[in-house]
This record gives C-alpha cells, sequence and structure tokens, in this order.
C-alpha cells in the first residue's frame, strides 16, 4: 500500500468533503462554531418531554441536597 497521498487523492478528498447535507447542515455549522453544546442544550429545552425531565432532575437533586443540609447540619 502507498503511503503517499497525491495531489489528486487530495483534491478529490476535498471535493468529496464539500457535499452539502440538507438535513445535517445546522449540525455542521455548530461543530464548525465550536458550540455543539449549546445547540444541544437548546434542542432539548425545546422538546416539553426534555423540559419536564430537566426540571425533575434538577427539583430530585435540589430536594437530596436540602435534605443532606438538614440531615447532617441541623439535626446532627
Amino acid at each position: 500500500m502507498n503511503a503517499i497521498m497525491t495531489n489528486f487523492d487530495i483534491e478529490s478528498a476535498e471535493a468529496h468533503g464539500t457535499r452539502k447535507w440538507e438535513g445535517l447542515s445546522e449540525i455542521d455549522q455548530a461543530i464548525r462554531e465550536n458550540r455543539l453544546t449549546e445547540y444541544r442544550i437548546k434542542k432539548a429545552w425545546a422538546d416539553p418531554w426534555s423540559r419536564i425531565l430537566s426540571i425533575i432532575v434538577v427539583v430530585i437533586f435540589a430536594l437530596f441536597a436540602g435534605f443532606v443540609i438538614y440531615w447532617d447540619l441541623l439535626r446532627g
């Protein structure tokens, strides 16, 4: 196997990489701008089920933290 890339190989690789994927263009732009986490959070918050689940998880963590504080500091 030849390990040297010719100019033809480089040009053909660039030609394949520039294809437009209409369904994935927003994700591609998010990755390019290094804001993928922000994109995922915004999309998850826009979904009603994901928003409800996120709120439930945060409330459970807050209740647990409150219980730990009560049990260790105030009761102890």
